[in-house]
């Protein structure tokens, strides 16, 4: 028949045994170091993971100081087009003052002138028409008056001399 070999005959026995006694001694020790590494190495994913969070923290204030300023450049852009549109406006309305304040100068000077050449001419038509009505009265005087005529014409004009020169005083 056959035998069964003993416990210790067999050879997986023995690996199994040294297995168990390698575990036994340094497994102790294998364990504390592979949890001493494992331990580290979650320190690690900790403290990248708090790293990350705080980098988080401040990106997000950045983005919203980032923001802030963008909405602030906005309104002073905005407030900037307004005051430039509302001095374009200004000064569209002075120019407009001014153009209109000129054309009414110009306007004036032009009447002005303009009375001015007016008088000239009527002086001008006074002048002509009295040398004309003079030298046609000397013509037709010298022409049909005679001596007797011309001394009762003349003591005529003299005795209406006072009241033409009282009627000059007068006005």
């Amino acid at each position: 028949m056959h035998e069964e070999p003993s416990f210790f005959a067999d050879p997986k026995n023995w690996v199994m045994i040294a297995f168990f006694l390698f575990f036994i001694l340094f497994g102790k020790k294998l364990w504390d170091a592979l949890a001493a590494m494992l331990d580290a190495r979650g320190e690690k994913v900790k403290a990248e993971i708090a790293e990350a969070r705080q980098l988080r923290l401040e990106a997000d204030a950045m983005r919203k100081d980032a923001e802030q300023q963008r909405a602030d450049a906005m309104a002073e852009a905005k407030a900037l087009i307004e005051g430039a549109k509302a001095e374009a406006a200004r000064i569209t309305a002075a120019a407009g003052a001014e153009a209109e304040a000129s054309a009414k100068r110009r306007e004036q000077a032009a009447i002005e002138r303009i009375a001015a050449a007016e008088k000239d001419a009527i002086e001008q038509v006074r002048t002509t028409a009295t040398e004309i009505a003079t030298t046609a009265t000397r013509q037709v005087l010298s022409e049909s008056l005679t001596a007797e005529a011309d001394s009762r014409l003349i003591d005529e004009a003299i005795s209406q001399l006072p009241a033409a020169l009282a009627t000059r005083h007068a006005a």
